[in-house]
This record gives structure tokens, sequence and C-alpha cells, in this order.
């Protein structure tokens, strides 16, 4: 199963909209990862001014507002075939 990381700080709203959007969507497809970036000075470096932040490994799918289609791509492009 694929994970995802949402890089997020604690009292961000737009943090809070992307992950409750985003979990109905992805339940039992991928594990999803929330990663406080004030926990790490390199993620608050690269990631400060953009939170929230979906990827999936290094592959970034949006920022700031959660892009479906983006995301619904990623979740083609790693699903089995049936």
């Amino acid at each position: 199963m694929a994970e995802l990381n949402v890089y997020s700080r604690q009292g961000c709203h737009l943090c809070e909209e992307l992950i409750e959007m985003l979990l109905p969507i992805v339940r039992g497809r991928c594990d999803v990862r929330v990663v406080d970036i004030d926990s790490d000075s390199e993620l608050q470096g690269r990631y400060n001014l953009r939170v929230p932040v979906l990827a999936a490994g290094d592959i970034e799918i949006c920022e700031g507002l959660l892009d479906t289609a983006r995301l619904y791509a990623f979740l083609r492009s790693v699903e089995p075939v049936k």
C-alpha cells in the first residue's frame, strides 16, 4: 500500500482542511502520515510557507489546497490493474 505524507504544522487551518478532505478519498487505498514540519529544521526550511504539502516519497502531489485531479491520477498510478 502506498504511503502519503502531509507536511503540516500545528494550528494551520489549510492543513486541517486538506487532511479532512483527503482521508475519505484514500481510506483503504493509502496510508497517510501527517508530518509536523516544525519538528525538523530541514523540513521547516523546505516547506515553511508552502504547507500543507501532500507528497508520496519525492513526488509532490499538491500544496495549499487539495488537488483532487492530481490525487486521483496518483492513486490510479499505484493501484494494481484489474
